[in-house]
């Protein structure tokens, strides 16, 4: 695909995203409109908005890479991210929207009458949005650098610039009708494009990944490197080199490159000669296709990361602060059980898409192995496969799909994190919530352009874990159990969002670590969920005093249909 051809994709998104908010500034004129679009969103409509924000970087990039690099082990991510919306309705979306609240603070402080729950709760929320942008701003700069070349923290920028704008020019009300495009666009980028490499994966006699060895280049292949790696070489063979190969300069001669580990810096070239194993780079396992084809193979403790991402994945969603606001935006609890509906039927279409790029990625595009980039197969397989003119037009729609998919979960983001700086830290109304928004992005961006790039699914995934650590015991027991205390409740938060952010922190930071050590704070949710939910109980049951001196009118509100009530009205923080 060429540059042009590229930037044009993104250009015409990013307009359409402006135009499109902009249309919402016309109708945002109250602080209802800028936190919940005034409570009036439609199910089909929020439901498309939801999957437009929902489906992330991780969603559109990250499935894909996971599954060309570990096979069948990460078809949970699609189910668990599809799924968690089901544990949503059945437990979650009528009360809280019941709740009358704007933000997850807002409910916390409704159910436990306890600024210093609220506040914590305001922590949670900022530190996992910030957790979930900055892969966004990640994954924006790895496409535009394949589009155009430019340095990785351009690409942030652009998504970070473009968020800004829809985000300070309408809240929420603005946010809804870009999202809700960008779902339709997303579903299309993926879907069109899908349909031709079928197409030509059938013409090509329809290989597919078989046998007891790993991956090989089936013709000879020049792999661009553009970071420094670490690669493991399974067999001695003999390459041609533009670059530096293990620390010496290669000028295009003949390289003999024995069994074993080698340093390839950034900016060279190797090209492989046809049937050469496909050197993998450290951080990713070497599967034989028969391994990559089975459950419960290529990472350490298979069996509790698998059932430790489920955990996470099915209990996170009912903790992202991005998706719940969504439900504050309906106008009652059964158009919010409704819009849930929607929202599952909209999920499952879309991800039966990313099995199959990371599938036809493990055929055709092996030597992203060797490079770490495996987040670039969705992208690069059309040209790969289509080729000419077609390819490149099927690039592009792919390359606009990608950056509909970070300006829309950044929006999401950004409001449910601007709205909680705007109420908790700032002063509220409209100027506090422009204000916030500045700096619910300008944090992630940073990070963004300072750390370590990890697969952009693993850092969501992380987030995931946070959530489901901390809001998800919140908000099953706040609504279900009466006997919740302020205490159990901040203790439950404390610990269990400290110890799943700690794990996140330290995977980030300090990079994977082997054994047991590295697959706990890799996927920690199978230790940190149990605890939290184990601390709210106890410590609630040790401190009977600190029951809320409402509960039994908060418990009749959350769960009384609202044909019974018509007359509630909103809660109102005290704060504001």
């Amino acid at each position: 695909m060429s540059a042009g051809l590229g930037l044009t994709a993104v250009l015409v998104v990013v307009v359409a995203a402006i135009l499109i908010g902009a249309f919402g500034l016309r109708l945002s004129r109250t602080t209802s409109d800028f936190y919940v679009a005034s409570r009036t969103v439609s199910p089909l409509w929020n439901a498309s908005a939801i999957g437009g924000e929902y489906l992330s970087a991780a969603s559109f990039l990250g499935i894909a890479g996971l599954i060309l690099a570990y096979g069948a082990d990460m078809l949970w991510l699609p189910v668990g991210w599809t799924g968690g919306y089901l544990v949503l309705l059945v437990l979650v979306s009528a009360p809280l929207r019941r709740s009358g609240a704007y933000t997850l603070p807002d409910f916390a402080e409704a159910r436990l009458e306890s600024m210093a729950v609220r506040r914590t709760a305001s922590v949670l929320v900022v530190l996992i949005g910030w957790l979930y942008l900055m892969p966004q701003f990640q994954s924006a700069g790895l496409v535009f650098r394949e589009i155009t070349g430019a340095p990785p923290w351009v690409g942030g920028l652009l998504v970070g610039v473009v968020v800004g704008v829809n985000v300070l020019s309408g809240g929420m009300r603005s946010i809804t009708f870009v999202q809700a495009f960008q779902y339709w666009l997303k579903l299309t980028a993926l879907a069109l494009p899908v349909a031709f490499l079928l197409f030509a994966w059938n013409h090509d006699g329809r290989p597919a990944p078989h046998g007891e060895a790993p991956p090989v280049f089936t013709a000879p292949v020049t792999v661009s490197v553009g970071v420094d790696v670490t690669v493991r070489v399974q067999r001695p063979v003999t390459v041609t080199a533009h670059g530096q190969v293990d620390g010496r300069p290669a000028r295009g001669e003949p390289l003999a490159l024995a069994a074993g580990p080698h340093t390839i810096a950034h900016d060279t070239t190797v090209t492989f000669p046809a049937g050469t194993p496909v050197p993998h780079v450290e951080s990713l396992p070497v599967l034989t296709d028969h391994e990559w084809a089975l459950p419960l193979h290529g990472r350490e403790h298979p069996v509790y990361a698998t059932y430790s991402l489920i955990l996470a994945t099915f209990l996170g969603t009912m903790g992202l602060p991005h998706v719940l606001v969504r439900f504050y935006t309906n106008p009652d609890g059964r158009a919010a059980r409704r819009t849930t509906l929607v929202v599952l039927t909209l999920l499952g279409a879309f991800y039966l898409l990313p099995a199959l790029y990371g599938f036809l990625g493990r055929v055709y595009t092996p030597e992203l192995l060797m490079t770490g980039r495996t987040d670039a197969v969705v992208l690069t397989l059309p040209g790969r496969l289509v080729g000419g003119t077609a390819g490149d037009l099927l690039s592009a729609l792919v390359t606009a799909g990608a950056f509909a998919a970070f300006l829309s979960t950044s929006s999401g983001l950004a409001v449910s994190v601007a709205g909680v700086i705007g109420q908790d830290i700032l002063r509220g109304g409209v100027p506090s919530f422009r204000a916030a928004t500045i700096m619910a992005i300008s944090v992630p961006l940073v990070l963004a352009a300072g750390a370590r790039s990890l697969a952009v699914a693993d850092v969501v995934g992380l987030a995931f874990a946070v959530a489901a650590s901390s809001f998800c015991p919140l908000l099953v027991l706040g609504i279900w159990w009466r006997r919740l205390t302020t205490t159990g409740a901040m203790a439950g938060l404390l610990v269990g969002g400290g110890l799943a952010c700690g794990a996140g922190f330290a995977v980030i930071v300090g990079g994977p670590t082997a054994g047991w050590a590295g697959a706990l704070l890799a996927q920690p949710a199978a230790w940190t969920v149990p605890i939290a939910f184990l601390v709210m109980i106890v410590v609630s049951l040790l401190t009977p005093g600190r029951v809320p001196r409402g509960v039994a009118r908060t418990m009749v509100r959350l769960h009384t249909p609202e044909t019974l009530d018509v007359n509630r009205g909103d809660w109102r923080p005290r704060s504001t």
